[in-house]
């Protein structure tokens, strides 16, 4: 082998051991901030990365899948400080893209799941709740398993009671029936979110 390609093969054995030793540390070490620049990122990914679960008083008994689905601008309507319980059927679920809450990280994707009043509503009538990384680890140290796989076979197709923190996920404003009423592209009911789900239960 000569001079230049030994080279060549030391440099890409040590570029993929960075890129490994890059994506270990992200996945077990990403901040809850994630990656962010500014103020309004990081609170925005702290918010998305709350892995406290809600208190009694934390709860807003006001919000159902119902009023969530209620037409209308919503930006304001309810407080990414509250929790919410609501009911609905699992319609859809499936792994996240990567994101800079989650450090881009390809092992830590949320877990996104479309909860609907009927079993074939369309996907405008969709609301999205989600599982993160923080709290998939917190129910493994209980015992409990929330991977992808285990939360298809158990999920899809099911009634089921999800609780957790509200969240109005800016960023998807203008893909919601609600703040952009009638866009073709629409492809869910409302911007707000459980966002993270803190627990939930198959109702049938």
């Amino acid at each position: 082998m000569s001079k230049r390609k030994l080279i060549a093969l030391l440099l890409l054995v040590v570029t993929a051991g960075l890129i490994t030793v890059g994506v270990f540390v992200l996945c077990h070490h990403c901040p809850e901030e994630g990656i962010a620049l500014t103020k309004g990122r990081r609170e925005e990914h702290r918010l998305k990365n709350r892995s406290s679960r809600p208190q009694a008083n934390d709860f807003d008994d006001s919000v159902s899948l119902s009023s969530l689905l209620q037409p209308g601008n919503d930006t304001t309507r309810w407080s990414s400080a509250r929790a919410v319980r609501i009911e609905g059927f699992v319609v859809a679920l499936a792994a996240g893209k990567l994101e800079l809450c989650n450090c881009l990280a390809p092992c830590d994707r949320d877990t996104h799941i479309d909860v609907a009043q009927r079993p074939d509503a369309p996907s405008r009538e969709h609301v999205v709740v989600e599982i993160t990384p923080r709290m998939r680890a917190w129910a493994a140290r209980q015992g409990l398993d929330w991977s992808e796989e285990t939360l298809h076979r158990d999920l899809l197709g099911h009634w089921v009671q999800f609780e957790g923190w509200l969240f109005f996920d800016q960023h998807h404003a203008d893909e919601s029936e609600n703040t952009a009423p009638n866009n073709p592209k629409n492809w869910r009911a409302t911007a707000w979110e459980i966002h993270p789900i803190t627990s939930f239960r198959v109702v049938h």
